[in-house]
């Protein structure tokens, strides 16, 4: 019964609303609505107006450029510590692949004369690969040394700016992160071209040691050719 009660007072309703639709509205009907509208209209008003919007009052125009220079700064910062890193990996790296180059090299050197030619060939595909594996370490540092470059430039350019707007706190924090990385870059350049002249030794003395090793290798062939010829002229 309940619930036959609440669908007649349901239709009721729909009924209702559909005859108000369809009638001419009257002089009062339109007052009402347009109390309602106004109503409507003051509420979403009054809640638009009670939004909180972020306001900053007593910051000068000194102020905002200086906050402005910080965060510039702050980002040239970080984009200095990471092309930094990234080049002082690569430097690393391609040092342990050279001064691995220059052990095969010199095991290569010690074992002359002693490998059989299966041999000798697994030994100079290995230190081919690693020359490969050299050049591309070199490809990244030039890579990642040109990217910390920009960076540096980047960075000097932000203390100054910094500087000039009167953010020095800022500007001293980034001259400081300069000179620290640029440091740790000279230790891990210095490395690399420590790696360098290593591995330049290492072939002037794989040149020298093959000319004697083939010198000699002649030295004996005509050694044991030599008996063959007196026995002939006997």
């Amino acid at each position: 019964m309940a619930a036959l009660w609440r669908r007649a007072v349901y239709f009721s309703l729909i009924r209702s609303s559909v005859r108000s639709l369809f009638r001419k509205p009257s002089v009062r009907s339109s007052n009402r609505w347009r109390r309602i509208y106004s109503g409507v209209a003051l509420a979403v008003g009054g809640g638009l107006c009670a939004v909180p919007f972020k306001q900053v009052d007593h910051l000068s125009h000194e102020s905002l450029v200086r906050r402005a220079a910080s965060l510039v700064t702050d980002s040239s910062n970080t984009f200095l510590s990471q092309t930094t890193l990234a080049l002082i990996d690569a430097l690393t790296e391609y040092s342990k692949a050279v001064h691995t180059l220059i052990s095969l090299h010199k095991h290569y050197l010690a074992s002359l004369g002693k490998l059989t030619p299966a041999q000798e060939d697994s030994i100079w595909q290995v230190i081919i690969s690693q020359r490969g594996e050299v050049n591309d370490r070199h490809d990244a540092c030039q890579r990642f040394e040109s990217t910390w470059v920009t960076a540096m430039k980047l960075c000097e350019m932000a203390a100054e700016a910094a500087y000039v707007s009167g953010a020095e706190q800022a500007s001293v924090t980034a001259k400081t992160n300069i000179q620290v990385a640029q440091s740790q870059v000279e230790v891990a350049q210095k490395l690399s071209l420590d790696a360098d002249k290593k591995l330049a030794a290492a072939k002037v003395m794989e040149i020298e040691r093959m000319t004697q090793h083939t010198a000699s290798l002649q030295n004996s062939s005509d050694d044991e050719e030599t008996p063959e010829a007196y026995l002939r002229e006997d």
